[in-house]
């Protein structure tokens, strides 16, 4: 099973900017932004964000948008940021909204989490 996601030239600046306006998704674009680009996160790492359903919303929100990229891995969703899709379409603009996102704390909090969960 595959999910939509909007081709690069699909891309809108209106779009991406309605879909960063929250700040459960501003602090999910921090954590991916401090992860490995190419492994990202499974959507049950960003838990201490927000409830389950919650996160289905707002991951489908940065998703439509075309913010990340997720991949059904089993049961799972792993979540990448679409780091060049977006410096394609906007460049530099991806690099101010993760400057102010991993300040948020939440990041630093959901980071802190997943450190203890794999050491």
């Amino acid at each position: 099973m595959t999910l939509p996601h909007p081709d690069t030239d699909q891309i809108t600046l209106p779009n991406v900017l309605a879909a960063l306006g929250d700040d459960t998704r501003l602090a999910i674009i921090g954590c991916l932004a401090r992860t490995d680009p190419l492994e990202g996160l499974v959507c049950g790492q960003f838990c201490g964000l927000t409830s389950k359903t919650n996160l289905t919303y707002h991951v489908a929100k940065l998703r439509e948008a075309g913010v990340v990229k997720v991949r059904p891995e089993g049961t799972k969703r792993r979540v990448t940021l679409r780091r060049e899709d977006l410096d394609r379409r906007f460049p530099g603009f991806l690099d101010t909204v993760i400057a102010t996102a991993v300040e948020l704390p939440q990041v630093e909090a959901t980071l802190r989490q997943l450190h203890e969960e794999t050491a």
